[in-house]
């Protein structure tokens, strides 16, 4: 099983991401509704049917890049399938000053490394210029603009027990919309190895 070929001429927002299954989607969903007592998050909450896990942000591509990217990673992608499980709530750059509010990644964070160094490799074969910041695993909950102090909100919420097997990255194409963006499938890449 390969991936679809990239057909758009358009120069579309691309990143390559781990799509999180319907169970722990809606898990998730139910557990922060239970952890928060139906209190909404802070800011500007993600959509749940956008919730994924970022390996690697690529940005405006053409489709050259795209197809060269994906290319690169399929001929150099031999990770397994693995479990995923999270953590608690964290924020960047620190709880007291949060512009994003985000859940761990605890369990296949050192898969989700490996195949954001292989993305990384790729990336950089294609064109893309190499990321400035080291890779974190984590699921963006929450933007907020201003920045807020939410280290009440961090230290009150429980780690998510559910997890859930990965066993595909899926690149994404980002269109932008009036209730923020929405993310399309662009091509699958089952995992092997």
């Amino acid at each position: 099983m390969g991936h679809a070929p990239v057909s758009d001429t358009r120069r579309r927002r691309l990143f390559l991401a781990v799509d999180l299954t319907p169970e722990v989607r809606h898990g998730l969903a139910a557990f922060l509704a239970d952890e928060l007592a139906g209190t909404p998050l802070p800011g500007r909450s993600a959509d749940p049917r956008s919730w994924h896990i970022t390996v690697r942000y690529l940005g405006p591509s053409t489709d050259e890049q795209a197809e060269r990217f994906l290319g690169y990673l399929g001929e150099h992608l031999s990770r397994a399938p693995f479990t995923l499980g999270f953590g608690g709530l964290g924020a960047f750059p620190r709880p007291s000053r949060a512009t994003v509010l985000w859940l761990d990644v605890t369990r296949g964070a050192e898969a989700l490394a490996d195949l954001a160094d292989a993305a990384e490799k790729a990336a950089e074969a294609s064109g893309f210029p190499p990321e400035d910041r080291p890779y974190r695993p984590h699921l963006t909950l929450a933007r907020l603009r201003p920045p807020r102090d939410v280290s009440a909100l961090v230290g009150s919420v429980d780690r998510f027990p559910l997890t859930q097997t990965v066993d595909q990255v899926v690149l994404f194409s980002s269109e932008p919309g009036p209730d923020g963006p929405r993310y399309e499938p662009v091509a699958v890449l089952p995992l092997h190895g």
